[in-house]
C-alpha cells in the first residue's frame, strides 16, 4: 500500500470555512469513492508544532492507495479532475508526496 500526504496552505483571502466545508461535502466523498483508495482518505486542519509554535501548513491530506497504476487511473477521471481545480482553488502551492510504509 502507498501514501500521498499533501501539505498546503490555503490561498491568500480563501475562506477557511468555505473550504473545510467543500472538503467535507466534495473532497472526502469523491476520493474515498475511487476503487483505489476504498475509504482510506483523511483531511487534517494542523494545530500547531508540537514544542510550541505555528505548523508550517495548515492542512494534511493523507490518502492511502493499493497501486500507484490504479491511482493514477482513478485521478484521471472527469469527477476527481474537477475536484482537483476546485482543490487548486483554495489550496496556495501545495506539496504531493508519495510515501511507502517501511
Amino acid at each position: 500500500m502507498s501514501t500521498l500526504v499533501v501539505l498546503f496552505n490555503l490561498k491568500q483571502g480563501a475562506d477557511r470555512a468555505a473550504y473545510e466545508q467543500w472538503a467535507l461535502s466534495t473532497d472526502l466523498p469523491v476520493v474515498r469513492a475511487l476503487p483505489s483508495v476504498a475509504g482510506r482518505f483523511e483531511v487534517l486542519r494542523t494545530a500547531g508544532l508540537l514544542g510550541g509554535g505555528p505548523a508550517p501548513y495548515q492542512y494534511v491530506e493523507i490518502i492511502r492507495f493499493e497501486s500507484l497504476g490504479q491511482f493514477g487511473e482513478d485521478i484521471a477521471g472527469e469527477a476527481v479532475q474537477r475536484v482537483a481545480a476546485e482543490f487548486r482553488a483554495f489550496a496556495d502551492q501545495p506539496l504531493f508526496m508519495l510515501a511507502d510504509a517501511l
